[in-house]
């Protein structure tokens, strides 16, 4: 290697290949069912769909759209926001559109964490989660998220013993992937104390706000004092069916906005101008479209669930998102994910993701495997029957 250094920053050396693009080949190559990595097998909206296509034809954002994003889409978020929590923001000073949300996970990140800062993350987490924070150069601090009756729960006075007096931020993600945990009003209220009393920043990753089964999703940017201290980010990749499409973006403060659009400049500078516009429509549909999605995942994932359960898995119902958390143990003999996921396909041909890659500490999420349930019916039916046909075999 040149100067006999390896080419790959060493901050980005231990990260590799992400597990998604791993298992992603491994159902095309064995031709298996994908329930690995989280994305629907069918489009969303029509009428959002042609208005991608009435703004691609009309020349709306087909050349570079404002870096902060088209109006009418931060216009729509603020609105957005309005409608659903009764959270108040400035279209032109406080909101920005980004790639997706995991740019503006890592946008934040860049522009919030030095070298040296702590940034508390709950685990399992994001994969990205954990690259963005090394290439901001920061550390990061998990708080495991850990099995109790049939759920995840956070254990907050882990969550205060972690904060440091080089801790920065706390980056949350709820509705939880992938354990599917929805954080409840008091767990909120007590991360919003312990943010204010240590004079902390808090990230939260919204992007399953709307896949919500069981409680509420509560934005933390909603409790007192934290709106002045929290960028919450989502997306509309999951919320409509359009993962491909890469529109998300963060809600926050002035101060707190400049600040992230300074690295975001510097990553996409912008993107998705024609498919901004088909988010800002997609955003002002009605209450119906919400419940009809809710409903339907809802059934999707008890579908699944239940046929997990009877092909032998410990069962982990999600309270939201689209993944269901399976314990491989019960299965009898079977204690590595990892190694689980990657004979899955072989031995029946569904494909599903190991937890432990989302964890620093491997040993707590090694029995873990995560299952997605954003597909339709026949295809969940089909999976349902080969996860049984393993079990009956023994194999």
């Amino acid at each position: 290697m040149t100067q006999g250094r390896p080419l790959l920053n060493r901050r980005l050396a231990a990260f590799g290949t992400t597990i998604f693009a791993e298992m992603s080949a491994l159902a095309v190559r064995t031709g298996s069912i994908n329930l690995g990595q989280g994305f629907p097998d069918t489009d969303g909206p029509e009428e959002i769909r042609e208005a991608a296509v009435r703004a691609l034809r009309a020349g709306h954002g087909n050349q570079y759209p404002p870096g902060p994003g088209v109006p009418e889409l931060r216009t729509a978020i603020a609105g957005h926001q309005r409608r659903h929590y009764a959270l108040t923001y400035d279209p032109d000073s406080e909101v920005l559109v980004t790639a997706g949300a995991t740019e503006a996970v890592a946008a934040t990140l860049l522009a919030l964490v030095e070298p040296g800062d702590e940034v508390i993350a709950l685990e399992p987490y994001y994969d990205s989660y954990a690259a963005c924070v090394a290439m901001a150069g920061g550390t990061r601090v998990p708080v495991t998220l850990r099995p109790d009756g049939g759920a995840f729960r956070l254990d907050l006075d882990e969550l205060r013993a972690a904060v440091t007096p080089r801790t920065r931020l706390i980056l949350l993600n709820t509705p939880h992937n992938p354990t599917g945990t929805v954080l409840t009003r008091e767990e909120l209220a007590a991360i919003a104390e312990l943010a204010l009393e240590r004079d902390l920043l808090v990230v939260t990753d919204e992007v399953y706000e709307h896949l919500v089964f069981e409680g509420e999703h509560i934005p933390l940017a909603s409790f007192p004092g934290m709106r002045e201290r929290t960028v919450t980010i989502s997306s509309a990749g999951k919320t409509f069916s359009f993962t491909g499409w890469k529109i998300g973006w963060i809600t926050a403060s002035p101060e707190l906005v400049n600040a992230v659009k300074s690295a975001k400049q510097f990553l996409t500078y912008v993107s998705g101008g024609p498919l901004q516009y088909a988010v800002a429509e997609a955003l002002r549909l009605p209450d119906s479209f919400y419940d009809e999605l809710r409903d339907g995942l809802r059934a999707r994932r008890d579908l699944l669930s239940d046929g997990l359960a009877e092909a032998g898995f410990g069962v982990h119902r999600p309270a939201g998102t689209y993944f269901v958390t399976t314990d491989i143990r019960p299965l009898g003999g079977e204690r590595d994910g990892i190694a689980f996921c990657r004979a899955l396909p072989e031995r029946c041909g569904v494909v599903a993701v190991p937890n432990a890659v989302f964890y620093d500490h491997h040993e707590q999420g090694a029995p873990f495997v995560r299952f997605a349930f954003c597909k339709r019916v026949d295809v969940l039916e089909e999976a349902v029957a080969r996860l049984k046909a393993l079990a009956a075999t023994g194999r």
